[in-house]
């Protein structure tokens, strides 16, 4: 393997939903991995929604959704998200399902296409994690989601301009038709140079593993 080769980044394709508390359990998991691996690894993520169904303004928390929207007994909702809180603290996140906002994430995903365009995705994305599971964020607000992006170095007038004419509606929906056509049916879902597909917040070792073998097998 020449030295150029040895350097050039491995991709990796995440597709993630800014609502889903084990993408950002995964998150942090990938990247100690990453940092275990010790070589350049590139990263895009790619628009997932756990729940299209859900108005931008839900009147109600996330237990209200999960019981009502899902069918889902509300002791059982209560033991899910204390269970998952608990393994996010694991990971350095502290969760606060009492703040969420549960909302559509439609226009999240929008933004995070705008940053890609700008090279803020990867900041993007963690700014929205957080606002959603930390901060009690409103991440299907535009005006919202434009001072998130305005706080990763983004535009915020131009922000909020893409978001109101949809300018990356189709891009988001091309990601969506993408995870149906790899089959992906839950988040968060990695695929590693084209060639491996990890599914789920995997223990750093497996991300490393997967990152060595996609690299030894160039």
């Amino acid at each position: 393997m020449s030295a150029a080769t040895d350097q050039t980044p491995i991709k990796v394709d995440i597709w993630s939903d800014v609502q889903c508390p084990w993408c950002y359990i995964g998150k942090r998991k990938f990247e100690d991995g990453v940092k275990a691996f010790g070589r350049p690894v590139e990263i895009e993520y790619h628009s997932f929604e756990l729940s299209p169904d859900t108005p931008v303004d839900f009147e109600g928390t996330p237990v209200d959704y999960l019981s009502e929207r899902k069918g889902l007994p509300v002791d059982q909702v209560h033991q899910m998200l204390e269970r998952v809180t608990t393994v996010a603290a694991e990971v350095g996140l502290d969760y606060h399902y009492e703040l969420v906002h549960q909302t559509n994430t439609r226009k999240a995903h929008e933004v995070l296409h705008f940053a890609k365009t700008h090279g803020k995705q990867v900041e993007m994305k963690e700014r929205l994690l957080k606002a959603y599971f930390i901060e009690g964020g409103h991440v299907g607000n535009l005006e919202q989601l434009a001072d998130l992006a305005s706080q990763v170095g983004l535009d915020r007038d131009a922000v909020l301009s893409s978001l109101e004419s949809g300018e990356y509606a189709e891009a988001v929906e091309a990601d969506v038709q993408q995870a149906v056509a790899y089959g992906i049916q839950g988040v968060p879902f990695y695929v590693i140079d084209g060639r491996y597909g990890l599914s789920g917040a995997q223990p750093a070792e497996a991300f490393t593993g997967a990152l060595e073998q996609a690299l030894s097998e160039r």
